[in-house]
């Protein structure tokens, strides 16, 4: 089995360690784009090129399946990445996780990027699933780039500046980017009001890789022998794990599975 990710940068690393976390025994191919990141502030058809790019070089392996794991690509990208992949390479997107958090009720916030929040895009999900809760999207200028250069101190102003914006009664957070996953537990903690009911965070990592496994209809097998490999791509180029990735216990986890490089992974 051969699972392939993608991504502008470091926000695979959650979606990666979930499917690594479901399948230790399946090979993973993650594609990403360095010198094209990030993507957020390009225009929609310059993100469509990125991604496609990006696809390209991971479809070259043959993956069973392709995970964008990137909320920018997913609004931007997915029908040209459906449209010139499937049905060969079943293509998931990942979608902020509205409907699990308004399915607990509110109040709910939404962290996402400034272009995402208030977005057709984010309003539409909205309307679909948290119809008549009180929802507030909150913008976190800085926070995905913090996160992308494992800066702790830029993370921790980023969310602390984000924080100021939430109120203080939300009972769910939805994580929508996927380089918030990352630094999740920061953001818990500096929500969490004393004496109040544990926040909830939703992210979307573990859902999209449950999907990519139903999509191929394979199921989950934690308790697997830990042999699947690890292929990096960087803007096309075969590389190396990012040092940047080992600042976060997912990209440790990748990390574990074997070389760095893992040029042993077939294609």
């Amino acid at each position: 089995m051969k699972i392939a990710l993608m991504d502008s940068g470091a926000g695979l690393l959650a979606a990666a360690a979930a499917v690594r976390r479901l399948r230790p025994d399946a090979d993973l191919v993650i594609s990403c784009d360095p010198d094209g990141m990030p993507w957020g502030p390009r225009t929609p058809d310059d993100v469509t090129a990125h991604a496609l790019a990006v696809a390209r070089s991971a479809a070259a392996h043959r993956p069973d399946a392709l995970i964008v794991a990137c909320n920018t690509a997913s609004v931007h990208a997915l029908p040209a990445l459906r449209a010139e992949l499937e049905p060969a390479i079943p293509v998931i997107g990942t979608v902020p996780a509205i409907k699990p958090a308004a399915a607990g009720g509110g109040p709910v916030a939404i962290w996402a990027t400034p272009a995402t929040t208030g977005s057709p895009y984010q309003r539409d999900l909205i309307a679909r699933f948290a119809d008549g809760l009180d929802v507030t999207g909150v913008p976190c200028p800085g926070l995905a780039d913090a996160v992308e250069q494992a800066d702790a101190a830029a993370v921790s102003a980023a969310v602390a500046a984000a924080a100021a914006r939430t109120p203080r009664d939300v009972r769910a957070v939805v994580l929508g980017c996927t380089h918030y996953e990352l630094v999740a537990e920061e953001i818990r903690d500096a929500l969490q009001q004393p004496g109040a009911p544990a926040l909830v965070l939703h992210g979307s990592a573990d859902a999209v890789a449950a999907q990519a496994l139903r999509r191929i209809g394979a199921e989950p097998a934690p308790a697997a022998a830990p042999t699947g490999g690890l292929r990096v791509l960087l803007s096309g180029r075969p590389g190396e794990l990012p040092d940047v990735a080992l600042a976060y216990p997912e990209g440790r986890l990748l990390a574990g599975s074997g070389d760095r490089r893992a040029a042993a992974l077939p294609r």
